[in-house]
């Protein structure tokens, strides 16, 4: 052997080394079209996300059906003849989840001539100080003090709204290696028509869209060792990906424990979760959450009717639970086409499946039976991962910076244009397709956005073929 090649052998062996962890799928693995395991559902219409799963018990799909009947439908201001649903307000968002979670799938942000905002909320919140620190622990952030921790752009009869939303956009050009050029839209929150004053000057919003329904059961399922076994908040192998968990405030059990729903992983489970979307997308109290949203400043909103103490029973919200647990995921399409392989071998090349972690087995004790020891695919680790300043918001929420976002599930995702007639990904909707959704990540996740950028058209066409099968 020449000095030259003992020279090179190192480079040689790395390069080699490399080219084995570069994944090359030719097939379709055992079962993988099942994305929830024998709960996937298999139909591919406008409801696909509406169904229970597929191995729910015929004697439970009553319950299923109750609980789709809260989640549907409208609820009124107080008092009512409709006692069981009444005490919408006195400021609100919208009368029923299904308005926000469309179709139990994804919300949209406002077009330009929206008399609301609907299916996307902004929350606010003020920087905290030492004082703040019992707050921070129970709630996560600092409330603004005249408008709380949500903004409600409607309300009932004799209230004043908070305000009017409106998202306006601007350009962002981004180039692929070989000249393809797509511009992307930044956008900016535009607050109008306050209704009780000035907000603080500090204020920090994030705007928010309400995302899909499915598969939550099967993701509250996952063990936390099994969440918290890919957590690497020092990068300690060194691969730039530094996923964290957030610790959030349990209200049933009044400790902090791991979060792992909504945009930032704020809350700890489906029941606090639906508890809080009641009290702050429709001013609805429960057992849980027994006030109102009213701020001390809003005087007109504390003195409105109400529909009960709670306004939800605890009959309504396990109703609701339990349709929330048992949303069914439908089936992956199209596993064993050539482009979807190559894909996939993409995602992987690039480094996507270091967040978007593909597959869980949920653990034996779930909450419900159907849910138990499934081998599910989300393609997600519900962990915080910093994406850059292009998508950050500025505004924390427990553990996780005003940089960090948990790991969107991937599951579902190529059908939201059937289920929703829309392609608006990202928290904030401002993706109008899943390749400008990729355009926007950075931190963490820059690596893997230089390598498709690296893509050629044929290679981008495949990476969202794949996409498009999950």
């Amino acid at each position: 052997m020449s000095p030259l090649q003992r020279c090179l052998l190192p480079f040689l062996a790395l390069s080699l080394i490399a080219c084995e962890q570069q994944p090359h799928f030719t097939a379709a693995e055992p079962g993988e079209a099942l994305s929830a395991g024998a709960a996937t559902v298999r139909k591919f219409d406008q409801n696909a996300f509406s169904l229970p799963s597929a191995n729910l018990a015929p004697s439970r799909r009553l319950d299923f059906a109750v609980g789709n009947s809260f989640f549907r439908n409208p609820w009124v201001t107080a008092p009512a003849t409709t006692t069981a649903r009444d005490g919408l307000g006195p400021l609100f968002n919208t009368n029923a989840c299904q308005n926000c979670h469309i179709k139990d799938g994804r919300g949209h942000p406002p077009g330009p001539d929206a008399v609301s905002a609907t299916s996307m909320l902004v929350r606010l919140s003020i920087p905290a100080g030492p004082e703040h620190a019992e707050m921070l622990i129970h709630q996560g952030v600092v409330a603004e003090p005249t408008y709380g921790t949500q903004m409600q752009d409607m309300a009932n009869p004799g209230v004043t709204p908070e305000g009017k939303i409106r998202v306006t956009y601007s350009s962002v050009p981004v180039r692929f290696a070989d000249g393809t050029q797509v511009e992307l839209r930044k956008p900016q929150l535009v607050i109008s028509q306050l209704g009780y004053g000035d907000m603080h000057p500090n204020t920090r919003f994030s705007a928010r869209i309400a995302p899909p329904m499915i598969g939550l059961g099967l993701l509250e399922a996952i063990a936390e060792e099994d969440i918290l076994a890919g957590a690497d908040p020092d990068d300690a192998d060194g691969d730039g990906i530094s996923g964290r968990p957030n610790m959030v405030w349990d209200r049933a059990q009044q400790r902090s424990v791991l979060g792992r729903f909504g945009w930032k992983a704020g809350q700890p489970n489906l029941n606090q979760q639906n508890a809080e979307a009641f009290a702050n997308d429709m001013g609805l109290t429960s057992s849980l959450i027994p006030h109102d949203n009213c701020t001390t400043a809003q005087t007109d909103c504390l003195a409105a009717p109400h529909g009960g103490e709670p306004e939800v029973s605890d009959n309504i919200l396990a109703s609701v639970l339990f349709y929330s647990r048992n949303l069914g995921v439908p089936a992956r399409r199209d596993v064993d086409s050539p482009d979807v392989l190559k894909g996939k071998s993409l995602f992987h090349q690039a480094g996507c499946q270091k967040c978007h972690t593909p597959s869980f087995t949920t653990s034996a004790d779930a909450a419900e039976p159907e849910l138990a020891s499934q081998l599910i695919r989300p393609y997600t680790d519900l962990l915080l991962h910093d994406m850059g300043d292009g998508l950050a918001d500025g505004r924390e929420e427990f553990l996780a910076s005003g940089r960090e976002w948990r790991t969107a599930p991937l599951w579902g995702i190529g059908l939201t244009q059937t289920v929703n007639g829309h392609t608006q990904f990202l928290h904030d909707g401002r993706a109008r397709n899943l390749l400008e959704a990729i355009l926007w990540h950075g931190g963490e996740a820059e690596a893997a956005k230089q390598q498709v950028l690296r893509f050629d058209s044929d290679e981008r066409a495949a990476l969202l073929a794949f996409l498009n099968s999950l």
